[in-house]
């Protein structure tokens, strides 16, 4: 396997952390540039598939293979994965990206498979569910005084939790509105994450005069001891998602769930089951699913334990690593014999 990315990129530190072969690529915009520069590397080593993750890299990606047919040599295989629920245009550029440039497309929920299937015309036979699966051996229950303690944490009040790049559509700002509409007053939120709406919810948690109850974590490398000292998880998204890694991680850990139902989400959270689910874009119902959590211990319990038991039967790293091992073998091998 093969990394390439730009060197500015978090994924290009981290294929070097973890020792996975790197290379920079000027390929973070859809400009000549990177192109010629992908079209490059590829040719330098023989190369069966090409996982793309994006729309740049999607479209450089075909490109480039592109080049080879008119160089009169077989291109790779091209893999697309597809990991939010936003609409894909039904243009004619990006039909011949999805339907003939594409040999293989992997979502990570299956209601944004059947997305492609009816609204973009993929052949089923094209597009395969995969959720992101987690370490199920990393992300484990915990002692939560003992995670409380390490991160500083208070340990005597109720703690919300999210772990989610600060997104617009992810919902932080209804989470934080919620905070002062919970019957509990002494709960505290924190937020782990960084990303383009970090000044925004800064200047909301000052407006609304809850610097006192919301930390904001930033980004952590490791995130199992956060997820371990919450009293409650919530992700209020409410455009884009697949399934998301936060939700399925905290449901491994053992924190409750709230969350809404957008996206692939409901493979995972089902409602009064393994999560409770409440409205989109809505600060009340989303404190009245806090409110209801902490306050009944029962239900927590319940909701923890088929939570946990979902995640362990369905979203494992192991099947995930199974199944796109079989995509990545069949495009491959319906390219070698073309």
């Amino acid at each position: 396997m093969r990394v390439a990315s730009p060197r500015e990129a978090p994924i290009f530190r981290e294929a070097e952390r973890f020792d996975v072969p790197v290379v920079a690529l000027p390929i973070g915009r859809k400009d000549p540039l990177g192109l010629i520069a992908l079209r490059r590397a590829l040719s330098g080593e023989r190369i069966d598939v090409v996982n793309c993750h994006s729309s740049t890299d999607s479209w450089l990606a075909a490109l480039a293979c592109r080049a080879f047919w008119l160089g009169r040599r077989r291109p790779p295989a091209l893999v697309r994965t597809r990991h939010i629920s936003a609409r894909v245009p039904t243009d004619a550029a990006t039909r011949w990206l999805y339907t003939r440039a594409t040999a293989e497309i992997v979502t990570t929920g299956e209601a944004i498979r059947q997305q492609l299937i009816q609204a973009n015309g993929v052949s089923p036979a094209r597009v395969t569910s995969i959720p992101t699966g987690v370490d199920l051996e990393r992300f484990a229950a915990g002692d939560k005084e003992a995670a409380r303690n390490a991160l500083e944490l208070p340990a005597d009040v109720p703690l919300v939790g999210i772990v989610a790049t600060l997104r617009s559509w992810k919902g932080h700002r209804y989470l934080v509105e919620a905070m002062t509409l919970l019957t509990h007053r002494d709960a505290q939120l924190v937020i782990v994450g960084d990303g383009p709406q970090a000044e925004a919810l800064t200047a909301q948690v000052r407006s609304l005069g809850l610097a006192n109850r919301v930390r904001f974590a930033g980004n952590q490398e490791d995130v199992v001891p956060w997820l371990q000292a919450f009293d409650v998880f919530a992700l209020p998204s409410y455009a884009n998602e697949g399934v998301p890694q936060g939700l399925v991680q905290a449901m491994a850990v053992g924190a409750p769930c709230v969350t809404t139902d957008v996206g692939a989400i409901g493979e995972i959270a089902i409602n009064d089951a393994t999560a409770l689910v409440v409205a989109k874009q809505n600060a009340v119902a989303l404190a009245a699913g806090i409110d209801r959590l902490l306050g009944d211990a029962a239900l927590v319990s319940r909701l923890v334990w088929s939570a946990r038991d979902r995640v362990h039967s369905r979203f494992g790293i192991r099947k995930m690593l199974d199944a796109m091992e079989a995509v990545f073998r069949r495009a491959a091998d319906a390219n070698r014999y073309r």
